[in-house]
């Protein structure tokens, strides 16, 4: 039966395709009229397939309520993906309140394009890209330095706002939501933006160009709708859009470099100034990198062994690039108090606070391996920089 326009959302807009009819249905991320704009849509269009803003991994993420509770922490820390993680973790604390706030969870509306493809026997199409590759592409197409400046805008972004206003929430219910989690500073760079919003843009109107069915209802969020209208009638080349950016030289060369130095700053020392400049040298690099790595620790409320751990660690693995002090501390805390069954099962209950977060045993963890990278990180520039000094 063909639809009036009053019997449809209001912002759902109509787009032509050939022979087909693609509905491209705006919703916003943190909204319960969203949630029953997609029931009405699909309930009234009847689609033959119904696109969703989702990728593989956060479907995953909907399907499987429960998976985190296989994670291996031993893997997460030795793959060098606790900040990911943590990071992560975190900005699920930040939407949990929001969702608290309006009585509905993030990301409903998606879920709901999910129940409504079984419900209607509609095929459902993935249509966003993955989301690791989109942050690995805002990532590596950043200098170093706006990395630096970027990391620590929404670090203090995250973990210094716990109120969540009501004009924060007006502005997250009309946009997507890895849009929000960096608009605050995409207008400083215009990379972000092209990588986190134009570039989804061209690989989701592709995936509904080539959704198979006469009828598409593609529900993707308010912000990408022009965008994506304005390519459906194209072909879109999306191999591009999937490329990880080339590695930069430079992280090899801190890696390496930085430590290269130190030792020959050693050697040099005990050259020109004896055995006692050397024995001093080498007492400030042991001392400061790991009291800084140490106190970076303790912040996370560890273990005195985990604490003592990242003290020994650090001046060790400052000079060697192939391992850190925070995998060795992070391993310790795991060893000595190693999440059970019942601290995954808390974890959405370590997720409705960061003080809570904070004192969950696998978020200490996650703590303990990021701060004693911290730690160490910053203990060896002030070390490096002390015993260059000495010299002068």
């Amino acid at each position: 039966m063909q639809q009036t326009a009053e019997d449809l959302p209001q912002n759902l807009q109509h787009v032509r395709l050939q022979d087909r009819d693609v509905y491209l249905l705006g919703t916003a991320h943190i909204s319960q009229q969203s949630v029953e704009d997609v029931r009405s849509a699909a309930q009234r269009l009847h689609p033959d397939t119904i696109c969703v803003e989702l990728c593989p991994s956060r479907y995953q993420s909907i399907v499987q309520r429960d998976a985190w509770r296989q994670m291996n922490i031993f893997r997460v820390i030795k793959e060098n993906k606790a900040l990911f993680l943590l990071l992560q973790l975190v900005l699920t604390v930040f939407y949990r309140k929001l969702g608290e706030k309006l009585g509905v969870e993030p990301g409903a509306e998606m879920k709901e394009g999910v129940r409504q493809s079984e419900l209607t026997g509609a095929r459902l199409v993935l249509a966003d890209r993955d989301v690791n590759i989109t942050l690995k592409r805002v990532w590596g197409h950043l200098s170093l330095w706006h990395k630096c400046k970027l990391f620590f805008q929404l670090a203090a972004g995250l973990f210094v706002r716990e109120q969540v206003d009501e004009e924060l929430i007006e502005e997250l219910k009309s946009k997507d939501q890895l849009e929000v989690i960096m608009e605050g500073v995409a207008k400083s760079y215009p990379e972000i933006k092209r990588r986190l919003i134009d570039e989804r843009d061209l690989y989701i109107a592709h995936k509904i160009r080539h959704a198979p069915g006469d009828t598409v209802l593609a529900v993707v969020g308010a912000g990408h709708v022009q965008g994506i209208a304005d390519n459906l009638h194209r072909e879109i080349d999306v191999a591009p859009l999937l490329e990880m950016p080339a590695r930069s030289v430079w992280p090899a060369v801190f890696k390496w470099g930085i430590p290269g130095v130190i030792v020959a700053l050693l050697v040099l020392g005990f050259f020109t100034g004896g055995t006692q400049h050397s024995v001093e040298s080498v007492s400030i690099w042991i001392l400061v990198n790991g009291v800084f790595s140490a106190l970076a620790v303790s912040i996370a409320l560890a273990h005195p062994l985990t604490i003592l751990s990242a003290f020994i660690a650090a001046p060790v693995t400052s000079l060697n690039p192939t391992i850190a002090a925070g995998w060795v501390a992070g391993l310790v805390q795991t060893w000595i108090k190693k999440p059970t069954v019942a601290d995954l099962e808390n974890l959405p209950k370590a997720l409705t606070s960061l003080r809570v977060f904070w004192i969950n045993p696998l978020c200490r963890i996650l703590l303990v391996v990021v701060l004693a990278n911290l730690g160490s990180s910053l203990g060896t520039f002030i070390a490096g920089g002390w015993i260059a000094a000495r010299f002068f």
